[in-house]
């Protein structure tokens, strides 16, 4: 389906629900090619191809809404589907705040999110992309055996969105992905590390061969590795694990949260909470960043928010639901009926990665962590952590079976060197931190 044909739908299901008797309606059209396949040894063991489509509506009744979802939508069975659910709706609470986002001109933005590339690649080049990222780990170290899969997938997307206080958008965007699991022997034990790579641009993924053998880096490094001792030291998170604190943070700084008091960010919009080295961005605008559109799931404008200025709390991020309830204005930052982020980002610093290491005396490289543990509303960060432990400004021996903690706060206060290893790989991204000390929970220490 052509974009001005998805668009055409889109505003047609509007026109039908307000025929019917909504007071608002929303329709969004999403028409998909997806191509996933995964690789083991020299078979491929998994595939999946699909063409598919999807119209999903919010309907209004006043402060009454309702939800309706399909594959199909002839003019008959959107107004077959949109009679039954205005019919429910009559028997839905009534939500002062629930309804459309207050109209607005969407921007002319050319974000560069589709690569033709993409739709004309052979569907053997795909699989080849996953066998050779498969044969590339077994030959990059004689310890890898196995693997958990070596995985390929892209994805041509078109969405469409209308509502009708006379929005009418829409937009095509690429995506691909390779990720690996090598598995490493060492005697009666196995090792094994995730590592991948994403873009919307077949030229900027990284080779099946860079791929490989980064995931095989990490996951030979762990062999022999051993229990640290229950200590107060520097930790030094990798950018891939960097990423994955921001996601813990972005929990507190989503306003769905702060509404229902789930949040430790929650009143404190002024405050230094972190140190002057914390600038944190969601932006919805990066050209080419696969967190990146012109417009949110409501059709609200995507905007560059600045949530952390030099370690000061600036914003939280909203959907227009969340920000009506906190007397504030959407951030663009509807998704999938919540709240979510575009480009959630630590602005980089200036030395690398290895320059952070040669100038930490005492402390641990984390590589990975493991488990769910933070407390949105305490803010109390834990998680299960491997990494390399660090003397002396240089890499050291292996470490794993021991646990990260502190307070969010503290964690934020605590950072003090940012490197400049930032790559816009997913909706989070982070270069690599450090921050002066975390307790870490490993085996007893000596009296």
């Amino acid at each position: 389906m052509r974009e001005d044909e998805a668009r055409d739908r889109a505003e047609r299901a509007v026109e039908i629900a307000m025929a019917a008797g909504a007071s608002d309606a929303e329709a969004r059209i999403v028409v998909a090619r997806r191509f996933s396949a995964q690789a083991r040894g020299e078979r491929i063991t998994k595939l999946d191809v699909s063409d598919g489509r999807s119209l999903s509506m919010r309907l209004f009744l006043g402060g009454r809404k309702a939800t309706l979802t399909g594959t199909h939508w002839s003019d008959e069975e959107i107004r077959s589907g949109v009679t039954s659910a205005l019919e429910q709706a009559r028997y839905i609470g009534v939500d002062a705040i629930a309804g459309l986002p207050d109209s607005c001109a969407l921007p002319d933005l050319d974000l560069d999110l589709y690569d033709t590339a993409v739709e004309k690649r052979t569907d053997e080049a795909r699989l080849e992309d996953a066998r050779c990222l498969e044969r590339s780990i077994r030959a990059s170290d004689p310890r890898i055996d196995n693997s958990n899969g070596s995985n390929y997938q892209d994805a041509c997307v078109t969405m469409a969105l209308a509502n009708s206080r006379g929005l009418l958008g829409s937009y095509r965007g690429t995506q691909l992905a390779i990720s690996t699991s090598p598995v490493a022997s060492e005697g009666a034990y196995k090792r094994t590390a995730h590592y991948g790579n994403a873009s919307r641009f077949l030229s900027r993924l990284d080779a099946p061969e860079r791929v490989a053998r980064e995931a095989v880096r990490r996951t030979v490094v762990f062999c022999g590795a051993t229990k640290p001792p229950t200590q107060s030291t520097a930790i030094l998170f990798d950018r891939e694990v960097a990423a994955a604190v921001l996601d813990d943070l972005f929990a507190a700084c989503n306003a769905a949260n702060v509404a229902v008091g789930n949040s430790w960010l929650a009143d404190r919009i002024g405050e230094r909470i972190g140190s002057e080295l914390l600038d944190i961005v969601d932006d919805g605008t990066i050209p080419g960043a696969l967190g990146s559109s012109p417009f949110d799931a409501e059709g609200v404008p995507s905007q560059r928010t600045t949530v952390f200025e030099r370690g000061v709390l600036r914003s939280f991020l909203f959907d227009t639901y969340y920000a009506r309830r906190l007397g504030a204005r959407s951030t663009g930052n509807a998704s999938g009926g919540g709240v979510g982020p575009n480009t959630f980002f630590l602005a980089p610093g200036k030395r690398t990665p290895e320059e952070l290491i040669a100038a930490t005396t005492r402390g641990i490289l984390v590589l990975e962590t493991i488990g769910f543990a933070t407390e949105h509303a305490s803010g109390l960060y834990s998680r299960g952590a491997r990494g390399i432990a660090i003397r002396d400004g240089e890499l050291a021996e292996s470490i794993e079976e021991f646990t990260i903690a502190a307070p969010f706060p503290e964690i934020l206060a605590g950072i003090d060197a940012v490197a400049n290893d930032l790559i816009f790989d997913g909706s989070m991204a982070s270069p690599s931190f450090r921050v002066a000390e975390m307790q870490v929970s490993g085996s007893p220490s000596a009296p």
